[in-house]
């Protein structure tokens, strides 16, 4: 009866239910609950971590997220250089000049000052404005009147391109290709939370697993050293032989072992989790984690393969891409036309002996110039531009058909992880049930051996399949837990269950 009670305690505490941590998982960065400082030796935390827990500190700290984040905020950059350039750009130019003849008789000084502003539309034409005052003065006088001379000017001109590079297709195809670059680089963000939290359940379903298996070895190791204090019990008084002390002895032996080697997964399964939630901070071990203990499990293909393909980042980011390629296919159109561009100035100007009087007079003088101009050029064959195309359309074709491949691939994932979850549920039923069948047989096998119908070789034999049967119940939890896990993240469902909220 106390071996039954000893094995029933054991399993109660590897199954307890994980406890939900009180958070509000607004965001995917979370923060962190105070830690020992790394300098102090390692010692067990007291307090149970949870799952949630868990992923809210690798949200917040693991390195993988931190590199995607910074690619997020470089393609956000991306965006604003391609928006700037449509910006206005101002100039302002100021010269000061003087010469003099050979003979030193005559010279010329001069103060030329020119602002103006510049902007590119959507149609691909650019608008400029400029206005500029001048001051120049001789020696001798070359006109008696007018010595300083002021000359100013405005003037506006418009340059048109018709054929290669006309259209908003084209030239917003950079905005709009930079705008699906912060939406790509959103879904690799979301891509990346997906597969931290994949990772951080699995090092911690793996940690509770260990920490299993070691409470296993542990009771193991009890019940062998039992065995060997009943043995030399029974040789004293003769109801045993010095054979059953000595295999005995040697079950103990396999089981400190055993239990050795468990010990050893149990610390390695730590430091992989707090290499995710806590990096370098492997002062403290975390507190108790336990499996999940999952109740009636219903899956559906339909509902999964639907969820996977409405939500999974890189579906979504692959068809982005093939957007993209479709602007890059439209220009590379475009610009198989040969350039013809067209262009229009027209301007004022006036000519004073003094700065004010020229600056005000500019807009009433009958000073004014005017200009029409267009530009043909047409590379011979278009050779080099019709081959871009190509390489454009192919590029946009192959994209296309790897979208496919990845759509039956997903597919493929959620039929597989279907299955996986449905075998694994199953085994998990047969395990419990091996377990406890080979609990009974070792309750029976050690009963009749001290009624001395039995071998203690036998009363061992049952002792070993019931360690196995217990460690092969945990390992069909552990793949059951990981399995669910698995379609999770094929579903992008992990982020509604941890109420993780990207912020786009």
């Amino acid at each position: 009866m106390r071996l039954r009670l000893l094995l029933a305690a054991s399993l109660a505490t590897a199954a307890l239910r994980a406890q939900t941590p009180d958070t509000t998982g607004t965001t995917p960065v979370a923060p962190a609950p105070a830690t020992v400082p790394s300098t102090v030796p390692a010692t067990p935390s007291v307090r149970p971590l949870t799952l949630d827990e868990a992923v809210a500190l690798a949200l917040d700290k693991n390195f993988d997220l931190k590199i995607q984040r910074l690619a997020t905020d470089s393609a956000g950059d991306s965006l604003i250089i391609a928006e700037s350039a449509y910006d206005p750009t101002l100039s302002l130019t100021t010269a000061r000049s003087y010469s003099q003849s050979i003979d030193g008789v005559t010279s010329q000084s001069g103060l030329d000052t020119r602002i103006g502003a510049s902007q590119k539309i959507a149609t691909g034409a650019t608008i400029s404005g400029s206005g500029s005052l001048d001051r120049s003065s001789s020696r001798p006088s070359l006109s008696s009147s007018l010595n300083p001379v002021f000359n100013s000017d405005v003037s506006l001109s418009v340059r048109q391109p018709l054929l290669r590079g006309f259209g908003t297709t084209v030239n917003r195809a950079a905005i709009n290709r930079a705008k699906l670059g912060v939406s790509i680089a959103n879904l690799d963000l979301k891509d990346s939370v997906l597969a931290t939290i994949r990772s951080v359940e699995s090092a911690y379903y793996t940690l509770a697993f260990a920490r299993a298996q070691l409470d296993v070895r542990r009771f193991s190791l009890e019940v062998a050293e039992k065995l060997v204090s009943e043995n030399r019990t029974r040789v004293s008084v003769g109801s045993a032989i010095d054979l059953d002390v000595l295999q005995s002895e040697v079950g103990v032996a396999n089981a400190r072992r055993a239990l050795l080697q468990a010990e050893q997964t149990a610390r390695n399964a730590e430091d992989n989790l707090v290499a995710l939630i806590n990096p370098f901070q492997f002062a403290v071990t975390p507190g108790p984690v336990v499996l999940p203990e999952l109740g009636a499990i219903t899956v559906s293909f339909d509902r999964s393969y639907k969820l996977a393909r409405d939500q999974a980042p890189d579906l979504a980011s692959t068809q982005l891409s093939i957007e993209q390629l479709k602007l890059d296919a439209a220009v590379a159109k475009k610009n198989q036309l040969p350039t013809l561009d067209v262009g229009a100035a027209f301007g004022y100007n006036a000519r004073k002996n003094n700065a004010g009087e020229a600056a005000s007079d500019v807009w009433g003088s009958d000073g004014h110039n005017w200009q029409l101009d267009a530009t043909v050029s047409l590379p011979w064959g278009l050779r080099a531009d019709k081959a871009r195309h190509r390489q454009a359309l192919s590029t946009l074709n192959r994209e296309q058909l790897r979208l496919q491949q990845l759509d039956q691939s997903i597919l493929v994932q959620v039929r597989s992880a279907i299955r996986a979850v449905e075998t694994n549920d199953e085994s998990v039923r047969i395990a419990a049930l091996a377990t406890k069948l080979s609990e009974e047989q070792f309750e029976a096998e050690n009963a009749r051996n001290q009624n001395g119908r039995s071998t203690f070789r036998a009363v061992q034999e049952a002792k070993e399949d019931l360690d196995t049967a217990r460690i092969s119940e945990l390992q069909a939890r552990l793949a059951l837990t990981n399995a669910l896990a698995d379609l999770s993240r094929l579903e992008a469902s992990s982020l509604t269950r941890y109420r993780i909220n990207l912020d786009q």
